[in-house]
């Protein structure tokens, strides 16, 4: 009758449980104490009830007794095909009255009101590592601890940590891999958790702040991965080169500098890429589009990254600095490449002539002059280029602007280079450039050669 009139009699005394038979008070009371009197015969596992293990053993027997009859998929608990059941009919009755996000579950709503409160109940017994949800702290474990990859596509043979990985993974096979695209920006990707993720880079509101500096996001995971930047913590490694990163994601693109796979290619011309982010910013050098401008100045480009870059020139911020000789950049892929001046590495080599180079762009335009091909046209005085940089460069004559300033004078110059020079010819003095036929030295190679005809014009009429 307790069941019609809602009367719970029995009360726990360790916290607010009530129950209706003093059976299920016992049983309860299991969980504080810990007691797990029920254990599996062909593993590990105990439980605390009896119908916990009766679940369990169905993962040895393969056993899944619950069917839809709407479609093929079976469960091993009541619970699990009622929540797949909601799937069909479209019904969420679990609603978060902090930010009205629903759920098929009172379980997913659960693990979702600790992204409200912060707490992360399960803790891996490894490292500091902290969960909101069981199978997040089981894939650490497998993904952190025992590098265990047991998924493996019967296509390729690649293997990853867990089910759903491998299934985005069959995506790349079966021509599907971009099935979900952003209505508007165009972004493609493999899931509906990536898109949904996405979606939020176009809502204004960015409510997981920094603490430590004023950056801001749409997501606690991409908070939790910037935080990393500042404790210098990167616990993903590569296992050909010696490049680490703090994101599972970021190491899965670097992969494919080793293999040279670019599966994003453009429809217009012959561009192909590693990331769809990387393409989407190449399709606006069709479109001549540059949505991001910086508030100092009249430079635009076409991604946020690169804004952010450009801003550093302003403030004069250099946070990536050299432990070798203190050199400074506010780029941390400038730094990696500057540390191959001290150990003398050149991993990118031309395939046409024994050219190396320390860096990827560096060869890229070498190779431009194989072909002689120079893309880059100036839209004033249709001078080309074979690089962007050039172009740049060329196009700040037109505009009269002079962005390198020296420190100590008033000079300024169009392009580094010539700051440097200027620097070493006026103010420290050196002369690095000797003549060898006279003692004469020069700060400058322009400055040798018009030493040569002038001084020495008998001895070369000589040769």
């Amino acid at each position: 009758m307790r069941t019609h009139t809602g009367e719970k009699p029995h009360a726990c005394y360790l916290c607010d449980y009530r129950a209706s038979q003093l059976a299920y008070l016992k049983r309860h009371m299991r969980t504080h104490t810990g007691e797990k009197p029920y254990a599996c015969d062909s593993c590990d596992y105990k439980s605390s009830f009896a119908s916990s293990l009766r679940v369990h053993m169905c993962t040895h027997t393969g056993e899944k007794p619950h069917a839809c009859d709407l479609c093929d998929y079976r469960a091993i608990q009541i619970a699990g095909l009622k929540a797949h059941k909601l799937t069909h009919t479209g019904e969420k009755p679990y609603v978060c009255n902090v930010c009205s996000n629903a759920y098929t579950t009172s379980k997913s709503l659960k693990e979702h009101f600790r992204r409200h409160t912060g707490e992360k109940p399960y803790a891996c017994d490894a490292c500091d590592y902290r969960s909101v949800r069981l199978d997040s702290l089981k894939e650490h474990k497998k993904r952190a601890h025992t590098g265990e990859k047991p998924y493996t596509c019967d296509i390729c043979q690649h293997t990853c940590t867990t089910s759903e990985s491998l299934q985005v993974h069959y995506l790349t096979h079966s021509g599907t891999a971009d099935a979900y695209t952003c209505d508007v920006c165009g972004y493609k990707c493999m899931d509906a958790g990536a898109l949904q993720a996405h979606m939020k880079n176009h809502m204004e509101e960015k409510p997981y702040v920094c603490d430590i500096c004023s950056y801001a996001c749409t997501s606690s995971y991409t908070l939790k991965s910037h935080k990393l930047t500042h404790i210098g913590e990167k616990p993903y490694s590569c296992d050909i080169c010696d490049f680490r990163c703090s994101q599972p994601g970021n190491l899965q693109i670097h992969m494919r500098r080793h293999t040279g796979e670019k599966p994003y290619a453009c429809d217009i011309c012959s561009y192909t890429c590693t990331t769809s982010g990387s393409l989407q910013v190449h399709f606006l050098t069709h479109s001549g589009q540059k949505s991001y401008v910086c508030d100092n100045c009249s430079y635009a480009c076409t991604s946020s990254y690169k804004l952010k870059s450009h801003k550093l020139i302003h403030t004069g911020e250099k946070p990536y600095v050299c432990d070798l000789c203190g050199y400074s950049t506010p780029l941390s892929s400038i730094l990696q490449n500057h540390k191959r001046i001290h150990t003398g590495e050149k991993p990118h080599a031309c395939d046409s002539c024994d050219y190396k180079s320390s860096t990827l762009g560096n060869l890229k335009s070498h190779k431009l002059t194989h072909t002689g091909e120079k893309p880059y046209v100036c839209g004033i005085c249709s001078c080309a280029y074979a690089t962007s940089k050039s172009l740049k460069e060329h196009f700040l004559r037109h505009t009269g602007e002079k962005p390198y300033a020296c420190d100590s004078c008033d000079y300024k110059s169009f392009r580094p280079d010539s700051l440097k020079e200027h620097k070493k010819r006026v103010h420290t003095g050196e002369k690095r450039y000797v003549c060898n036929i006279c003692p004469n030295a020069y700060t400058t190679s322009k400055s040798l050669k018009v030493h040569m005809p002038h001084s020495h014009r008998r001895e070369a009429l000589r040769v």
